[in-house]
């Protein structure tokens, strides 16, 4: 029998929003994605600490300004020298030219996946290209390596023959290798902004083109940005293609034709070689590494504020 609460609350058509029982599962789960945090958060906090010791030796031992103005590297040589500028050189130079290549490819493709490409082709199409984020750095550097620059030497000029190694096609290879982080990001900003925005164009008579470029993409740039930084931190940080197809010449030049090393290059050729623990030359690969990270540190702190920026204005 039911008691007269009951079927009072029976005939109201109420229902109780207190909680019957513990939802272990939730919990669980709450549990699972706070360890991930920590666990993102102690690798980081791992990183810098181990960074900092053998940098802060490094630096005690090499004066700063000769760092980071000299224009000689030679650490692993008897005539050492610590200017690290030759490897800043080269890395932002293959990295300009990654981006020249993968931002407009990439925007591109996410603009035609989310807004010309019928559902079937964008179901096709996408998959296909995300596959290229898949692919070993590894048979990207020797892609470069065996195919770009002997096509680079057959299709330029005489007089601008590259190098066997050189920076250019290390970067155009890279370029094509972050075309899908920035492309599947950019296309998932691009398809969650609102239809009602679309709707509303169209209403007004615009075009397809004038509504892909001047309404979704502006209202999508905070996720295109982010896309974009990404994108490039990804450029910064590679190192296989630049260690096969750059070279492992630190001289400071401007000319992507020759032979250059980038400070990731660095990094992995000083580490697999048979340099001795705790010497100045050892130390060396963490000043280049703490280096790099404070760059790309300050990268994302940039990017941060400019998704911000553009959110607070969409929103």
């Amino acid at each position: 029998m039911t008691s007269p609460t009951d079927q009072s609350a029976a005939g109201t058509g109420t229902r109780s929003l207190r909680r019957t029982r513990p939802r272990y599962g939730e919990a669980v789960i709450k549990g699972l994605l706070l360890t991930a945090a920590l666990v993102s958060v102690a690798t980081t906090a791992g990183i810098v600490i181990s960074l900092i010791p053998p940098a802060v030796e490094f630096f005690g031992q090499v004066d700063i300004g000769e760092f980071f103005t000299g224009t000689l590297w030679t650490p692993l040589f008897a005539d050492k020298h610590f200017g690290v500028l030759p490897l800043v050189a080269a890395t932002l130079m293959i990295t300009a030219i990654a981006v020249l290549v993968a931002i407009p490819v990439g925007l591109g493709a996410a603009i035609y996946l989310s807004e010309y490409a019928r559902p079937r082709v964008r179901q096709v199409l996408k998959p296909s290209l995300e596959v290229l984020a898949g692919i070993p750095t590894v048979v990207y550097g020797f892609f470069a390596l065996a195919f770009i620059t002997p096509l680079l030497q057959d299709i330029l000029p005489e007089g601008w023959t590259p190098a066997v190694r050189n920076g250019l096609a290390a970067g155009l290879v890279m370029g094509v290798m972050i075309v899908p982080t920035i492309a599947s990001l950019t296309e998932d900003a691009l398809s969650a902004v609102p239809h009602a925005l679309r709707d509303g164009a169209y209403a007004l008579g615009s075009g397809k083109r004038t509504v892909s470029t001047r309404v979704v993409v502006p209202a999508a740039l905070s996720g295109i940005v982010a896309a974009c930084v990404l994108g490039i931190s990804r450029a910064v940080g590679e190192t296989m293609i630049v260690l096969i197809a750059a070279g492992s010449t630190p001289d400071l030049t401007f000319n992507p034709l020759k032979e250059m090393e980038t400070m990731t290059a660095f990094i992995a050729r000083a580490a697999s070689g048979d340099v001795p623990v705790d010497s100045i030359a050892y130390n060396t690969v963490f000043a280049v590494g703490a280096l790099l990270f404070v760059a790309t540190f300050l990268m994302n702190l940039i990017s941060i504020r400019l998704v911000r920026k553009y959110r607070e204005v969409y929103e």
